[in-house]
C-alpha cells in the first residue's frame, strides 16, 4: 500500500492527492490496454474537437460495453485498494471510464479543458466517490490537471456546456444550480493546485472538485484515462437534466449503462445496480 495517513487526510480535506509510482510498468500496460480498447470501440459519448480549433482531440466516456475490457484494470492493479484506503472503507464499485487523446496544433496549443465539476453531470452524490486520473505521458505542473483545493466541500455549480465562446455557459440553465465562476479569468482568487506526473503516477480526486485541464502544447500529445468509483455511502442525486442518459443509452438490454437503472431507485436511495462491477469488498 502506498497511501499514508497524510494522503488520507489530504484527500478528505483538499479533495485531491497525487500517488507517485502507484502503477508499475506491467500495471500501467494493463491500464493502457483498456485505454486502447476504448479508442477502438467508441461509445455514444465519443466526441472530437470543434472544427477549426487548433490541434486534435478525441474523448469518450461511459461506454456500457466496457466492463469486461476493464476487468483487469480493477483486478490486477492496486487502484481499487487505494480507493478503499482513501475512503477508509472496504467496498468499492467501478462506475465508468473516460478517455482523452489530445494533441497540440502545428503552431498553436490545443484548447484547455474548461473548469468544471463532474458531479453536475452525474446522478450521484456522497463522500465515497473517487476519480483515478492516469497519464501515459510525463506532464509538468503547467501541462497537468488543475484543481481548486477543497472545492468538493463547497458549492455544486451548474455544469459547463464547454462552449468555446464562454466556458461558464450553463449546461442546464434552469436556475437550480448556480453558474460556474470564471476561474480562469480570476485565477489569483482561487487556491489552485497541480502536480507534475510521470507514467505510473496516479492523481486521485473527488468528482465534486472544480478542475480543468491545461492546454496541450504545440506538437505534443497527451493521453489520459480516468476511472470513476463509488462506495457504500453513494446515493442517487437529483439533477436538472438527463445528460448522462443521452450519453450512456445506446440501445436495449446490456447496452443500457447501469447509471440509468441506478437513477431509477429514486433521489437519496443507495446508488446501486447489479450492472456495476464490485471491485473490492
Amino acid at each position: 500500500m502506498k497511501i499514508s495517513q497524510d494522503m488520507i487526510e489530504s484527500y478528505r480535506q483538499d479533495g485531491v492527492v497525487a500517488v507517485p509510482g502507484l502503477l508499475d510498468q506491467k500495471e500501467l500496460s494493463i491500464a493502457q490496454a483498456a485505454y486502447e480498447w476504448s479508442l477502438a470501440n467508441p461509445g455514444r459519448g465519443a466526441t472530437k474537437l470543434i472544427p477549426g480549433a487548433p490541434g486534435a482531440f478525441y474523448g469518450d466516456l461511459a461506454n456500457p460495453a466496457c466492463f469486461p475490457s476493464y476487468e483487469s484494470v480493477n483486478r490486477d492493479t492496486p487502484l481499487a485498494d487505494i480507493v478503499a484506503a482513501l475512503w477508509q472503507k472496504t467496498e468499492v464499485w467501478f462506475m465508468y471510464e473516460q478517455v482523452f487523446h489530445k494533441t497540440g496544433g502545428e503552431t498553436e496549443q490545443a484548447r484547455r479543458t474548461p473548469w468544471h465539476q463532474d458531479l453536475p453531470y452525474l446522478p450521484i452524490e456522497g463522500n465515497d466517490l473517487a476519480v483515478a486520473w492516469i497519464t501515459f505521458e510525463p506532464l509538468t505542473i503547467e501541462e497537468s490537471l488543475e484543481f481548486v483545493r477543497g472545492s468538493h466541500r463547497g458549492t455544486l455549480y451548474d455544469g459547463s456546456k464547454f462552449d468555446p465562446a464562454d466556458d461558464t455557459i450553463p449546461l442546464y440553465d434552469t436556475g437550480d444550480l448556480p453558474r460556474l465562476p470564471d476561474i480562469e479569468a480570476d485565477r489569483s482568487s482561487y487556491d489552485i493546485v497541480s502536480f507534475a506526473v510521470q507514467p505510473g503516477d496516479v492523481i486521485m480526486f473527488h468528482p465534486a472538485m472544480l478542475h480543468g485541464g491545461a492546454p496541450a502544447a504545440s506538437g505534443k500529445r497527451r493521453r489520459t484515462l480516468s476511472l470513476r468509483y463509488f462506495g457504500d455511502d453513494a446515493r442517487v442525486a437529483w439533477r436538472p437534466g438527463d445528460t448522462m442518459e443521452r450519453i450512456a443509452k445506446i440501445g436495449e438490454g446490456p447496452h443500457i449503462h447501469p447509471m440509468i437503472t441506478a437513477k431509477k431507485c429514486g433521489v437519496e436511495a443507495p446508488f446501486r445496480d447489479d450492472g456495476f462491477p464490485k471491485v473490492r469488498g
